[in-house]
């Protein structure tokens, strides 16, 4: 019997390291906004937070950071240390590879790389995306309220180029999300845990955890469509009570958490599952109809 458990115990951690549980996405869901998801976590050097190859950053560097935080905002960047890590990680990581794309593509590459040649390196990755006229008016279809009446015709040129940006900035940010996976980060274990409980106790991530599927929308009280929402959240939470958790955030007033989970615009309804996997995301007002059959394809009824 003894060695039948031990045996189970072996196989479960198995499978939990195959699983990537030694990840902060693996051990913090949600914590990482996405370019530190598969990040490990380990045990580094008294004040050093993270290391990647020769880079390291440490207690002391995340600190200055937080001093040049803006006052109105400081209460929460004190509680989201992890969340200007991964800023300064990422600013660092993409120096490097902004250097080594330089240099393999015969431009000057100095020892110092500038904001500029990060600009470039990630242009580079996002310059061959297209909009089709199909996706454009598809678009304009589904979100016909937020044109005030506006024919498609004369707008199409202008949905075209607000489309094109939104799928660059896209691109650059799957680029930006894969950095851990393209070099290999290690974030101090025992500093992280500390930062995981007050970063992750807030409305959005205290959802995803609530074993039920949830929907998040972040938006802001004066926003077009983001007022046209209000009612149809309300609705919503009625309907599915005990069943999904329906959450609005004011970004305006959770500019971390907002930037956390990457809104750029608003409204954006964030759709995660019982598990707290995000599943879906939408831009701009969402019918209550497509929101009810969105919540359906989750099993929520």
């Amino acid at each position: 019997m003894y060695r039948k458990n031990l045996l189970a115990i072996s196989l479960a951690l198995a499978t939990t390291a195959s699983c990537g549980a030694q990840t902060i996405e693996g051990i913090y869901k949600g914590l990482s906004s996405g370019p530190l998801k598969q990040a490990k976590l380990v045990k580094l050097p008294t004040g050093t937070l993270l290391r990647a190859g020769t880079l390291r950053i440490s207690a002391q560097q995340v600190n200055a950071e937080l001093a040049k935080s803006n006052p109105t905002t400081h209460t929460q960047i004190e509680k989201n240390r992890f969340f200007l890590l991964e800023q300064l990680a990422t600013r660092l990581l993409l120096r490097a590879e902004a250097h080594a794309w330089m240099k393999q593509n015969g431009k000057a590459a100095g020892k110092d790389v500038d904001d500029a040649a990060i600009r470039a390196y990630l242009q580079s990755v996002s310059s061959n995306v297209s909009v089709s006229d199909k996706e454009a008016s598809s678009y304009y279809v589904d979100n016909k309220d937020m044109f005030s009446g506006a024919a498609y015709a004369n707008i199409a040129s202008e949905l075209k180029s607000f489309l094109m940006n939104e799928k660059r900035q896209k691109a650059v940010t799957a680029r930006i999300d894969t950095l851990s996976q393209r070099n290999t980060v290690e974030v101090d274990a025992v500093w992280c845990r500390a930062q995981s409980a007050q970063a992750l106790n807030n409305t959005v991530d205290r959802a995803r955890r609530s074993g039920k599927p949830a929907l998040v929308d972040f938006g802001s009280t004066g926003c077009r469509p983001c007022d046209m929402l209000a009612p149809i959240l309300d609705e919503l939470r009625k309907t599915y009570a005990g069943k999904c958790s329906v959450q609005f955030v004011q970004v305006s007033e959770n500019p971390i958490l907002a930037a956390r989970y990457g809104i750029q615009s608003i409204p954006v309804q964030v759709f995660f599952d019982g598990n707290g996997n995000e599943v879906y995301r939408h831009v701009g007002f969402f019918p209550k109809n497509q929101i009810v059959a969105r919540l359906a394809a989750m099993g929520v009824k």
